[in-house]
């Protein structure tokens, strides 16, 4: 199998719009990780009123390779929401491990629950597009599971229990995917393990752990939490952007 072409980028976009227009005044658990394919998520933020933040989420991807060594490469994003429920999430350029500075942006994503308003910053073109996201209805049908856990059950799911680091408590999960050979791709059986670690005071996992023996392992964590109100800025839209309205007709 040839994984070359796998690349980490930030935030499940389809998966977490989905999501996003289901969350209403009551928190829900973030959306499980969807592991490798073309994009690699990274931390959902709950879009939850009085709960204010802003972060840093470090991405580390240990991707092997064709010939059974491994490709390592990392990455910084910010993440912020404000009082309202607003949230800003960034997605930056993977680098090498021995890379010095920020990586480069390469989109920001800003959604405002209470218009239900997604928007998508693109920094090369100047672009801003936007969309406002339908009302939630019932899930009537189940979501089709995408990437490497297509196909796949879940056959554990173990509590972890609690920890603790610096002020901030996290319960911790496993949940462990197992995919048939006849989907795996292998000829032979595989299991992923996603472990999360999760705050109840935050509403986002402040760690997560995937394992496919396929393409590797990821490491998603968020550090350097502050609780003071970010930076309004973050959640409107560059005076020098030209916003593009992509809603939908109804």
């Amino acid at each position: 199998m040839r994984h070359s072409g796998l690349h980490i980028v930030f935030l499940f976009w389809l998966g977490a719009l989905i999501n996003l227009s289901t969350y209403g005044q009551t928190a829900q658990m973030p959306p499980d990780y969807r592991g490798v394919s073309v994009r690699v998520p990274g931390v959902f933020v709950t879009p939850v009123p009085n709960a204010p933040f802003s972060a840093t989420v470090e991405l580390v991807s240990k991707q092997k390779l064709e010939d059974g060594s491994f490709n390592i490469r990392t990455t910084t994003n910010h993440i912020a929401r404000d009082a309202a429920g607003r949230i800003y999430n960034e997605r930056r350029q993977l680098v090498s491990s021995a890379f010095k500075g920020e990586p480069i942006l390469l989109s920001a994503h800003i959604y405002d629950p209470a218009t239900r308003t997604s928007t998508f910053l693109n920094p090369f073109d100047h672009l801003a597009r936007q969309s406002v996201l339908p009302q939630p209805q019932p899930i009537t049908a189940r979501i089709p599971i995408l990437g490497p856990h297509a196909g796949a059950v879940l056959t554990s799911q173990q509590d972890l229990g609690e920890q603790t680091i610096g002020n901030t408590v996290l319960r911790g999960t496993k949940k462990v995917w197992t995919v048939p050979a006849i989907a795996s791709g292998t000829g032979k059986p595989v299991e992923i393990v996603d472990q999360y670690w999760y705050s109840p005071d935050l509403y986002v996992y402040l760690i997560i752990q995937h394992d496919d023996p396929r393409t590797g392992e990821q490491i998603v964590a968020v550090k350097n939490v502050n609780r003071a109100p970010p930076d309004e800025s973050l959640f409107t839209v560059p005076e020098h952007y030209r916003v593009v309205d992509e809603t939908p007709e109804p």
